[in-house]
């Protein structure tokens, strides 16, 4: 929907306001602010204060573009005399102190229960009586706020920035007749309400095509892809019933299992060769990757002599056995993988490396169980060489491979139309704010319309993702 302009437009003599209608002040904040208060730093307990207990806030409180007052800790009692600065209804929280992507962000105070107060690094600021509490903090989101926050903090450190209080008050911005700001503050409340339904109906649907994928993967896998055949208890709980014409083995039965190693890392000419080595630094690509064909790390000749690596050849099946459990890939080249994966070379006319590779998708709440570890979790070798799979003749394999990796294309395409969907709506959010505080504009014709439920798209979204 498209809103009509102001009829008349003046410069505003800021240059990263350009022109504000005509009847619009532009000032510094300090004209339309009461008081700034911050509080005090004291010792807490990282855990929320219950009814009763004194708390303070977090900084976090406003990192999600709105303020939460449950993000708070438990004041420690001998501290408990010290705090200052209780939170109160109706005024904007800043991050006076923090990275630069968060220092200076606000959020409206809509609920202040007892017993919560600021610490020292975040502002409780009041607005005076013409001025709506509710406009200012969407004006805090748009780009001409944070703009002239960025400037008055550029220079200082570029983990940790700090708002002067004479800087905050100084930041120009447009200022419209109270009864304008509330009618803008109105508008937005509407929209934003609107829109963030749909951003969360987006990410609803992200969620559904991922179980669907994860889904279709494990039934084609360990039901195969003729619905009427036979089936017959595998004998392995994680699997169920499979075909009855299918083979349950061991995977260490399907494949070869080689374990790696890490040259020492104290022998330059041990690194930075021409053998890639995966190693837990590649996680990410393993997590997001059927194929990977480049490492973070490589080793020598040296580094295979004198060490347990071995020269693995291409097509194996690399896997990582610590941290995050069973991230999987198949080798483009020859490669070596650390100690914290393994690798499995699959057996000619047995098993095709990416069946299996399927396999270990299918698994993954299977290998969630094996892991042990207090901090860093791992699956023992005795585990992994326990691992059952499925197993098809090679004719049904490549028929599940082809369907399955035509699926997973189809819902992985679905998936980022709805993320660009959810870009595109968030775009519009920052673009509605900026355009209604800084008068691009007019919306005080404004009238709240009866919308269609935004379930609909999600609905037909899904029907796309089961029927195609």
């Amino acid at each position: 929907m498209s809103y009509p302009a102001y009829p008349d437009y003046k410069d505003s003599g800021v240059e990263w306001l350009g022109k504000v209608p005509a009847h619009w002040e532009v000032k510094p904040l300090k004209r339309a602010i009461a008081s700034v208060e911050s509080g005090t730093s004291v010792n807490a307990a990282d855990v929320p204060a219950v009814r009763g207990e004194k708390g303070v806030l977090k900084t976090s409180c406003v990192y999600r573009g709105w303020f939460d007052w449950r993000e708070n800790k438990t004041v420690n009692k001998e501290d408990l005399g010290r705090v200052s600065c209780p939170l109160r209804k109706n005024t904007l929280i800043v991050s006076r102190m923090n990275t630069p992507e968060l220092v200076g962000a606000a959020g409206l105070v809509a609920e202040a229960p007892a017993g919560i107060f600021l610490p020292d690094r975040l502002w409780q600021v009041s607005m005076k009586g013409r001025s709506s509490p509710k406009y200012y903090y969407y004006f805090t989101r748009s780009p001409a706020y944070r703009d002239q926050v960025k400037i008055v903090c550029a220079g200082t450190s570029s983990s940790m920035q700090n708002l002067g209080q004479d800087e905050f008050g100084a930041i120009w911005h447009p200022s419209p007749p109270l009864h304008e700001q509330q009618i803008i503050a109105a508008f937005l409340d509407h929209e934003i309400a609107r829109i963030d339904a749909l951003v969360e109906e987006q990410q609803r649907l992200i969620e559904l095509l991922k179980e669907k994928r994860q889904a279709v993967i494990s039934h084609a896998v360990t039901k195969g892809l003729d619905p009427d055949v036979p089936m017959k208890d595998s004998g392995v709980e994680w699997l169920g019933e499979v075909p009855e014409h299918w083979e349950v083995v061991r995977v260490k039965h399907a494949a070869k299992l080689e374990s790696g190693h890490t040259p020492n890392k104290e022998k330059a000419e041990y690194w930075n060769g021409s053998i890639p080595w995966v190693s837990l630094n590649d996680s990410k690509k393993l997590a997001q990757h059927d194929y990977i064909d480049e490492t973070n790390f490589s080793i020598s000749d040296l580094g295979i002599a004198n060490s347990s690596a071995r020269l693995l050849p291409s097509r194996s099946v690399v896997f990582t056995r610590d941290a995050t459990i069973g991230l999987a890939a198949i080798t483009t080249k020859e490669m070596a993988v650390s100690q914290h994966l393994i690798a499995w070379l699959c057996h000619d006319e047995v098993v095709i490396p990416e069946y299996l590779l399927l396999v270990f998708y299918a698994m993954k709440e299977e290998l969630d169980r094996y892991t042990f570890g207090a901090t860093i979790k791992t699956i023992g070798m005795p585990d992994i060489r326990s691992l059952s799979m499925p197993l098809p003749s090679m004719s049904e394999q490549k028929e599940v491979i082809g369907y399955v990796f035509s699926e997973r294309d189809r819902l992985d395409d679905l998936v980022a139309e709805a993320q660009k969907a959810s870009r595109l709506l968030v775009e519009r959010r920052s673009a509605l704010i900026s355009a209604a505080v800084t008068g691009k504009i007019d919306v005080r014709g404004w009238q709240a319309a009866r919308e269609a439920d935004p379930s609909e798209m999600l609905m037909a979204a899904e029907e796309r993702a089961t029927y195609g």
